[in-house]
């Protein structure tokens, strides 16, 4: 598989799963949440750095995201978000991760449909975050969840300008919850697009399925990236070791 490729590997299955992740020549996409953090053990990531840098693998990190909002209103949640972002970058610069995937925290009903109270938090937050990421030598990519169209995002990164802030630009959630085809995602975000979560539904829900097993259109996601100038790194999103092997399969002749 090329070395864009990683797979998604909860935090607690990192010291099982990696003789084999080595042995498979798979790049693990770290997903830490916020008790992980709590009980985080930095020389299994020191040592896991070491056994896939001697192999020509790198990791990504996936940071925590339940309860947080880098767009919170609530100051209380707006720094217990910037704490565990914090640290999930330092977990990141242990393991000598390239990409830290984060969520921006956008709804659309949460801030009653008024994105600027949303958009004027986003640009506290993220300045001092960045300095850090630049510091650790770290790419950070905002991953699309609730969003029904780019702008949000692309306002944001815009304001932001920074080469070290990108997009994660998650297929699977795109199909649920976008109201704009997939032309017009990539017309309005692809320029920021740095890394993507792959993975399949049939609309109805999150289902993490393995790419071709719902009804979203990979031949012309695999269109729109193949038009990119920069290749983005990726993720398979999937869950249990029949997914995965499917996954792999099934995304082979895109990667080919």
């Amino acid at each position: 598989m090329p070395s864009r490729l990683h797979v998604r590997i909860p935090y607690e299955q990192l010291a099982s799963r990696l003789p084999d992740l080595l042995n498979r020549r798979l790049q693990p996409e770290v997903a830490l949440r916020g008790e992980d953090l709590d009980r985080l053990d930095s020389q299994l990531l020191e040592t896991s750095a070491a056994a896939l840098a001697r192999n020509g693998l790198t990791a990504t990190v996936h940071a925590p995201f339940l309860d947080l909002n880098p767009g919170a209103l609530e100051p209380l949640v707006f720094e217990a978000t910037a704490l565990r972002y914090r640290q999930a970058l330092a977990a990141a610069a242990l393991l000598k991760a390239k990409v830290v995937v984060l969520h921006p925290g956008y709804e659309y009903w949460k801030y009653g449909g008024r994105d600027e109270l949303w958009l004027e938090a986003s640009l506290t937050f993220w300045p001092p975050l960045l300095e850090l990421a630049d510091q650790y030598g770290l790419q950070l990519v905002l991953e699309n969840v609730f969003e029904t169209k780019p702008e949000p995002l692309v306002t944001l990164l815009n304001r932001l300008d920074s080469p070290t802030l990108g997009h994660c630009f998650d297929v699977g959630h795109w199909h649920l919850f976008s109201k704009v085809s997939l032309d017009d995602w990539f017309t309005a975000l692809g320029p920021h697009l740095c890394h993507l979560h792959l993975h399949d539904n049939t609309g109805n829900g999150d289902d993490h399925l393995p790419v071709g097993e719902g009804d979203i259109d990979f031949d012309r996601l695999f269109h729109h990236i193949d038009t990119l100038p920069n290749a983005p790194s990726m993720t398979l999103e999937v869950t249990g070791e029949d997914a995965l092997l499917r996954a792999l399969s099934n995304v082979a002749d895109y990667l080919a």
